[in-house]
């Protein structure tokens, strides 16, 4: 167990001596998972708040999709993206395979379906109440839709944690997808399974102490702006 008190030690001298390996992996991490998640709130939370807050045809089905895709294996995931982004794939030609962007598409086919679905649940959990109220103080659509937004807002970050959490420690995706290319593609986590290949076990416990110290600064930024709001 000597590698993990060896690692905890590592992650600091990497950290400290601003080792650029180190924090290549890191910068590409945090791009391509900016880059998912902000197409995945931005698609996400709309098409989840009318999930759970309007009733139609299908929702059932709808939403028994969206719950079996919540579940969605990253290699899967990988190995769909690869075939369409490939040269002799339909979208080729936008050179999107081993780069950043298209590790951040397969990331953000991971992350809409857990934004879309918690989102969801956090609508449907509101009291229905909420909506004859605002509605008998003569609000319009368009406040009634920032009222319900607001009050399903804890939901919504816990959402947010939720696919975030997904995409900072997938490895199928980026590993198919980005090809793990030194100094270009190279994540936190194919770092991690790289140098772990290698027999490194001290420099993959320390990549994985920065990998969870990344995680751990996002969530108490998120519970802060909770207690706030």
């Amino acid at each position: 167990m000597n590698f993990l008190l060896e690692g905890f030690f590592q992650a600091f001298r990497l950290l400290l001596n601003g080792n650029a390996e180190t924090y290549s992996a890191i910068w590409a991490t945090v791009r391509v998972s900016t880059y998912s998640m902000l197409v995945s709130l931005w698609v996400g939370v709309p098409l989840g708040f009318c999930l759970g807050y309007f009733e139609f045809q299908w929702k059932k089905s709808v939403r028994t999709v969206v719950d079996t895709l919540m579940s969605l294996p990253t290699v899967f995931i990988g190995l769909l993206v690869y075939a369409f982004l490939t040269h002799r794939g339909p979208m080729g030609n936008l050179s999107l395979l081993f780069t950043l962007p298209g590790i951040a598409v397969g990331q953000t086919i991971l992350a809409l379906p857990v934004v879309i679905g918690l989102t969801a649940t956090a609508v449907e959990s509101m009291d229905r109440k909420l909506r004859i109220a605002v509605m008998s103080m003569g609000a319009n659509r368009r406040q009634l839709f920032c009222s319900s937004l607001w009050e399903a807002r804890h939901g919504i970050l816990a959402a947010m944690i939720a696919a975030y959490g997904r995409v900072m420690t997938e490895v199928g995706i980026s590993m198919m997808v980005g090809g793990n290319i030194k100094w270009h593609t190279r994540t936190i986590t194919t770092a991690i399974a790289l140098e772990t290949n290698k027999g490194q076990f001290g420099m993959g416990v320390a990549l994985g102490l920065v990998l969870l110290t990344i995680a751990l600064g996002f969530n108490v930024s998120l519970s802060f702006l909770r207690r706030r709001t």
